[in-house]
């Protein structure tokens, strides 16, 4: 089995300081907890990044000064910057961190529309999902394919069918969003199963669910993403200290089942990354 690539969702947009003081917004708050992550077993940093009141921003300044932080303190982690941005945002003002100098090896891009719950609806049409994958393709970016349901997958084959998204694909299967696939083995399993032989897959439990899809994720052979983003607790009723912490639970429990944990450079033979 290959070794495990761990990803570091750090921050997001959405949770605050106020559900867990931990989550970091300034920009040496986001380097150290992507140092944190790093150090525990992290290859990939999927990043968005805040202003110092929390504030999302898709600012393509802010993602650069980020950048340099965590590259200052983890030279040869993988930085990930999300497409994703915050709901509401415009697709020009999502896309700013792919234009970065050098531009990243990888960005997320999100494959369908979703309901997050109350009036929140997170859009991604079918043209912008185009318009996305065709900009990365222009700047050789791999983007990370973002499916919290069955139909987010359908609509990536179909894209890769007519050539706007390139094979090998690597996708992020999310479970136990509001609105999305549920988090259980049978609906894992479904996802999986559904995806091209050839590609490669991170799966993501969000919120309680985080330590049951990562461990479900480890033992059947895909890659598994942690992190404040997507749960504030390390477990039931106890915040986490740290993306490290959450980072090294996966650790511990990947290393208990037999599963070696993937280096930044392992991560880029696996991923098929241009360097």
């Amino acid at each position: 089995m290959q070794k495990l690539i761990i990803t570091a969702a750090i921050c997001g947009a959405e949770v605050s300081k106020e559900q867990n003081p931990n989550v970091p917004y300034t920009i040496e708050e986001i380097g150290k907890e992507a140092e944190s992550a790093y150090n525990a077993g992290a290859s990939i940093i999927h990043l968005h990044v805040r202003k110092d009141d929390g504030t999302p921003t898709q600012s393509k300044e802010r993602f650069k000064e980020c950048i340099e932080e965590i590259k200052n303190r983890c030279p040869d982690v993988i930085i990930m910057p999300s497409t994703g941005g915050a709901v509401g945002m415009t697709n020009e003002e999502r896309l700013q961190p792919i234009y970065l100098q050098p531009a990243p090896l990888m960005a997320s891009l999100d494959c369908g529309t979703m309901n997050f719950g109350g009036d929140e609806i997170f859009v991604n049409t079918e043209t912008s999902i185009k318009y996305f994958a065709e900009e990365m393709n222009k700047l050789g970016i791999k983007p990370e394919l973002e499916c919290f349901d069955k139909s987010h997958v359908d609509m990536a084959l179909r894209q890769q069918a007519k050539g706007v998204i390139n094979s090998p694909m690597h996708f992020n299967l999310v479970f136990g969003v509001n609105g999305g696939i549920t988090a259980t083995p049978r609906d894992l399993v479904f996802l999986v199963e559904s995806i091209p032989k050839d590609s490669t897959y991170t799966v993501t439990g969000i919120g309680r669910h985080q330590f049951l899809v990562a461990t479900m994720g480890i033992l059947y052979g895909g890659h598994v993403r942690v992190g404040l983003e997507d749960n504030l607790f390390i477990s039931k009723g106890k915040l986490a200290e740290s993306n490290g912490q959450l980072v090294d639970k996966v650790v511990r429990i990947s290393k208990e089942l037999g599963r070696e944990i993937a280096s930044p450079k392992d991560a880029r033979q696996i991923l098929n990354l241009k360097n």
